[in-house]
């Protein structure tokens, strides 16, 4: 078994955790320290390297898109390199963070992912980018068409369908628990029709987890998941441990957001109960922890987090 995760702070500071978005990518972190200090070439050598690696390029993109400085480096990039697929993806993406955080017109976004694109039509990152944005601004029938045209370009994009699953479980808000939802379906599709060593095998798993979110936002579960019973029941224990099964045997462990499903299950099974296996995912997640799902519904993710690695390695 993998030695014990360091401690993630000390003294007045314990309860704090810095989530980093780069996980565990060290030449991603590298490369982001040098944007932020103008010398953009470590980023062009970074995507560079990247290549048609989609999820990873995905990745990297959206993790350097949100660096406050991105958008003005880039900028000098692209006067260097007008033409630049790479400068340009990183430069919609940055735009539409920017967007999202109200810094930015929402077409000005759409604008440049659409110019990316025009630059990198194998590449789903600019459609991604544009995925994010109407994720949280477009209709439903946005964000439906641009998942497709990411899958048309990688058909298991890992982030693109997390932020599916995230907008289909917000459909009937009201309707309480539902085993029939259409959340579930979807998930359940596209695990299914994934490579067998393909981490969508967790999809139903972050599907559930992204369903509580809504019915407790709703008020119709309890805001603390542990004390729902939306992870007790038949059908959530089959897919947690259909889903916990299928981690003990991947083989596969340079996925780049591999850290986003090792949450989402240690989570999972925090709140199901299910200490010793929670116990080994935390042991993997290390001090890689992501504020989803432990914000869910609306808590202190750093605390949440906290609390179920301390109950799950005994040391509460």
């Amino acid at each position: 078994m993998p030695p014990p995760p360091p401690p993630l702070g000390r003294g007045r500071k314990r309860a704090a955790h810095v989530f980093d978005a780069a996980l565990d990518d060290a030449e991603l972190v590298t490369a982001r320290a040098a944007l932020t200090q103008g010398r953009w070439a470590a980023v062009r050598a970074l995507l560079a390297a990247t290549g048609d690696d989609w999820d990873r390029r995905g990745h990297r993109v959206t993790v350097l898109a949100r660096e406050p400085a991105a958008r003005a480096w880039v900028r000098d990039w692209l006067l260097a390199e007008a033409e630049s697929a790479d400068a340009s993806v990183l430069l919609a993406c940055a735009t539409v963070e920017s967007a999202l955080g109200g810094r930015e017109r929402p077409e000005r976004a759409r604008e440049a992912c659409r110019a990316a694109a025009g630059l990198a039509p194998a590449d789903p990152t600019p459609w991604l980018g544009m995925l994010l944005l109407e994720r949280t601004l477009g209709t439903e029938e946005d964000v439906v068409r641009l998942f497709d045209e990411v899958r048309l370009r990688h058909a298991d994009h890992h982030h693109a369908h997390h932020l599916m699953v995230a907008r289909l479980a917000e459909r009937r808000a009201g309707a309480g628990q539902d085993p029939l939802h259409e959340v579930y379906d979807f998930a359940n599709w596209a695990a299914e029709q994934a490579p067998a060593d393909s981490p969508l095998a967790i999809l139903p798993v972050v599907a559930h987890a992204e369903r509580y979110r809504v019915l407790a936002t709703a008020g119709s579960e309890p805001a603390d998941p542990a004390a729902s019973g939306h992870w007790v029941g038949r059908r959530a224990r089959q897919v947690m441990k259909a889903a916990f099964d299928w981690w003990l045997e991947w083989e596969h462990e340079g996925h780049p957001r591999r850290h986003v499903d090792l949450n989402y299950l240690a989570h999972a099974k925090s709140c199901e109960g299910r200490g010793a296996e929670a116990a080994a995912l935390f042991h993997r997640i290390g001090p890689h922890a992501t504020p989803t799902p432990w914000s869910y519904p609306d808590r202190d993710p750093s605390v949440a987090f906290r609390t179920a690695r301390a109950g799950a390695l005994g040391t509460a």
